[in-house]
C-alpha cells in the first residue's frame, strides 16, 4: 500500500486560458480540489509555498480552511521556506491549523529554493548571523520550530498577569499534541536528508535534487532515501519515518488528456544549475496510456522506496480536470502497481 496525494503549486495568471486568474481563484479552488480528492479516496492535499510570485504563499489560512471542509485527508505543504519564517509565530499558526483539522497536518519545511527576488527573506526582516549563510539561517529557524512544537514551557511568566497562569514556565498556545512527529524536511541533497533523519523529521524528496553521482534521477533519489533511512536507524528514533516523492504523472484515458499531454511528458531527466555552485538533476515526467504508464513506473526505484507519492497537478486547468487526473491514477494505475 502507498499513500497517494496531490501537490499543487497554486499558479494563477490573468489569462483567458487559465481557470485560475487570481489569488482568490487559486485559494478557493485549492479548497474545492482537496474536498474532491478526499471524495475520490486520495490520501493527501499538499500545497507549495512561494513568495513574491503569482502562486500560493501564506499556507496556514488555506490549511485551516481545508481542514474545516474535510474530515479524513492529510493536509500538508511541500515546502515552507524556513528562511522567511518566525518559528514561534509559525508554531502557533501550525498548532491552530492542526487542531482545526483534528491532527491531519503534515508540514513540509525546508531551507527553500531560489526565489523570485534577490534575498527575499531580507524583506521579511531576517538576516543570517555572522559567518552564516541563508541556508544556515533556514535550518536554525527549523530547529527552533521543532523545539517549541514539543510543548515544553520556556517563557518566564509575568508575576502580575492579566489572566491566571498554570504553574511553571509557559509554552506557546495553542499546542497540538503529536504535530512534532508530522514535520517533514524537503531535502535536495543526500547530506540534508541525513540531517533530517538525525533531527527526527520525515523526508520529502521532489523532482529536483543535487546531481551527486551522474546517475539517473530516480536512482540517485532512491539512494538518498536509503541513506536517510540508515541515518534514522542510527539515530535511534522509536517511530518509523515516512518518505514522500513527487512526480508529474498523467494517465491518458480520454480526449482531454491526449490534448493536454498526448505529446508525451518530459521523458528524460535534465541537468541545470539552481545557483552558481549547485548542479542539479531534474526528474522526468510521465504521460502515457495506463498500461504503458504502469510499466514505466515499475522501473522508478525512488517511487518504490517511498511510502507516499505526491502527484503534481496542473492547477490552472481547473478543479474538475485535476480531480479527473487524480482519479485516473487511483483507478487505472495504482491497483496494478500494488499501491491500492
Amino acid at each position: 500500500m502507498k499513500k497517494i496525494g496531490f501537490l499543487s503549486f497554486g499558479h494563477w495568471t490573468p489569462s483567458p486560458q487559465s481557470q485560475a486568474r487570481s489569488a482568490g481563484d487559486v485559494l478557493l479552488q485549492s479548497i474545492d480540489l482537496a474536498v474532491a480528492a478526499e471524495e475520490l479516496g486520495a490520501d493527501g492535499a499538499y500545497f507549495r509555498v512561494h513568495h513574491f510570485a503569482r502562486q500560493l504563499a501564506s499556507p496556514f489560512p488555506l490549511l485551516a480552511a481545508v481542514g474545516a471542509r474535510t474530515s479524513k485527508i492529510e493536509i500538508g505543504t511541500g515546502v515552507i521556506d524556513m528562511r522567511y519564517e518566525n518559528p514561534l509565530y509559525m508554531a502557533e499558526d501550525a498548532g491552530a491549523a492542526d487542531l482545526i483539522s483534528q491532527g491531519r497536518l503534515q508540514l513540509g519545511i525546508s531551507r527553500g529554493s531560489p526565489e523570485q527576488v534577490i534575498d527575499g527573506w531580507r524583506y521579511f526582516g531576517y538576516e543570517p548571523g555572522e559567518g552564516q549563510s541563508d541556508a544556515d539561517m533556514g535550518r536554525r529557524h527549523a530547529e527552533v520550530f521543532l523545539d517549541v512544537l514539543k510543548g515544553q514551557g520556556f517563557a518566564k511568566p509575568n508575576p502580575r498577569p492579566m489572566f491566571p497562569n498554570p504553574p511553571g514556565m509557559l509554552r506557546l498556545e495553542p499546542h497540538s499534541e503529536g504535530l512534532r512527529e508530522r514535520i517533514w524536511w524537503g531535502a535536495g541533497s543526500n547530506a540534508t536528508a541525513v540531517w533530517a533523519a538525525q533531527k527526527g523529521m520525515n523526508l520529502q524528496s521532489s523532482t529536483l535534487k543535487d546531481d551527486e553521482t551522474g546517475e539517473a534521477f530516480h536512482v540517485q533519489q532512491a539512494k538518498q532515501i536509503r541513506a536517510y533511512r540508515e541515518a534514522w536507524k542510527e539515530a535511534g528514533h522509536e517511530r518509523e519515518p515516512r518518505v514522500s516523492v513527487s512526480r508529474s504523472i498523467f494517465a491518458l484515458v480520454d480526449d482531454r488528456d491526449r490534448m493536454y499531454f498526448g505529446g508525451g511528458g518530459k521523458e528524460d531527466d535534465s541537468i541545470g544549475f539552481i545557483d552558481e555552485k549547485t548542479r542539479a538533476i531534474f526528474g522526468r515526467s510521465y504521460a502515457a496510456e495506463p498500461d504503458v504508464l504502469i510499466e514505466q513506473l515499475r522501473e522508478d526505484e525512488a517511487i518504490a522506496e517511498a511510502d507516499t507519492l505526491l502527484l503534481t497537478v496542473p492547477n490552472q486547468l481547473g478543479v474538475e480536470y485535476n480531480a479527473h487526473v487524480i482519479e485516473a491514477i487511483l483507478k487505472h494505475v495504482a491497483p496494478a502497481l500494488g499501491w491500492r
